[in-house]
């Protein structure tokens, strides 16, 4: 994939999140504060308040619109970069990474530092008002060091859509590359520790719509099983799919936002243009008579 995966002979904690099996649920939020609202963890982290701070943050993305739509859930959360760039603007101390991969804002040297809050390019470092520091999630670190296997996010998520691993380098760069793992903003050069599964495919737009054949005296049929092409100008590529039994078709993956598409459908030795025009975004294309 291209990333760059530090070298260290030390293992280090990631943590892989697999876009397709988060269901919203929230768990992994709710875990986060029940462990930090109210309590202090003296080295690692100033209590959170009850409101007003997220660590983790479920983020939408909804592609499409009417009857088709797709609905992805991205979990965000403190990258732990290798090449922090709030490690950098913190040149006291006051953010650090750990031997094993962990980005800590030290709660005592960091009090006052509100500047601190917009070194990070991905926006995940919180103020909190009530201590007055920012603070960041810290990988549960207090639990690993008293001998917890994996962080509570983790540990409550129903669906395993978010694991911790606590690997060697090499390891984990031959996890990135044989499960097809990606990071945000990989263009930022900060090497995150936080890695997804399916994310491009959420990132990316979709085209879906219904083919209906035309009985006659105003009967429509949907046309299951019919082969539906989609030519994409923006790449110059040829997408293939087939509808389901009830005639709906999707395409996913079409990266540019903007793009002149073609439709046409394969039937019985004839291919017909079912519609040309231009699109911006996701795009139901509704019904289209065959």
């Amino acid at each position: 994939m291209g990333l760059t995966i530090r070298e260290s002979s030390v293992n280090g904690w990631a943590l892989v999140v697999d876009v397709s099996l988060c269901i919203n649920c929230r768990n992994c939020v709710l875990a986060t504060k029940d462990e930090y609202t109210g309590n202090a963890f003296p080295g690692y982290s100033a209590p959170h308040p009850p409101e007003g701070l997220e660590t983790i943050r479920i983020e939408r993305h909804i592609r499409g619109e009417g009857a088709l739509v797709d609905v992805t859930y991205i979990p965000k959360t403190c990258n732990h970069c290798d090449n922090a760039p709030c490690v950098k603007a913190a040149s006291d101390g006051a953010i650090y990474k750990r031997p094993d991969g962990v980005v800590m804002i030290d709660p005592v040297k960091s009090h006052g530092r509100r500047d601190l809050v917009g070194t990070c390019p991905y926006g995940m470092i919180e103020w909190n008002e009530q201590e007055q520091v920012p603070q960041n999630w810290n990988f549960d670190a207090h639990l690993l060091d008293a001998g917890w296997k994996e962080p509570r996010c983790a540990q409550a998520c129903p669906t395993k859509a978010i694991r911790a691993l606590n690997v060697a380098d090499a390891q984990l760069a031959e996890m990135v590359e044989k499960e097809h793992l990606s990071v945000i903003r990989p263009e930022l050069g900060t090497r995150p520790r936080v890695f997804y599964k399916n994310l491009d495919d959420a990132l990316s737009h979709l085209v879906a719509g219904n083919v209906c054949e035309d009985l006659g005296g105003g009967q429509l049929r949907n046309l299951a099983g019919a082969e539906v092409v989609l030519r994409d100008s923006s790449d110059g590529s040829e997408r293939t799919t087939r509808t389901d039994h009830f005639g709906d078709f999707r395409f996913s993956g079409l990266i540019a936002t903007s793009s002149r598409i073609e439709l046409r459908v394969r039937k019985d030795g004839t291919e017909k243009v079912l519609a040309t025009r231009d699109r911006t975004g996701s795009v139901n294309l509704g019904t289209l008579l065959c």
